[in-house]
């Protein structure tokens, strides 16, 4: 039973450090665009240059 007053604070401070990872995230707007990455993702980048050739030294 002693172990009980160690793992509830911690319990509870992780359950808090979770809540706060959730709140930082909407405030930063990780779930404003949830379309626009899927979709960018399978799109080609037709603006980036070539690759360059290998050459030889």
């Amino acid at each position: 039973m002693n172990i009980l007053v160690v793992l509830i604070p911690v319990s509870v401070c992780l359950g808090a450090a979770g809540l706060a990872a959730c709140l930082w995230t909407l405030r930063h707007g990780q779930y404003d665009d949830l379309d626009g990455d899927a979709a960018r993702i399978l799109l080609d980048d037709a603006d980036a240059p070539p690759p360059r050739p290998l050459t030889k030294p």
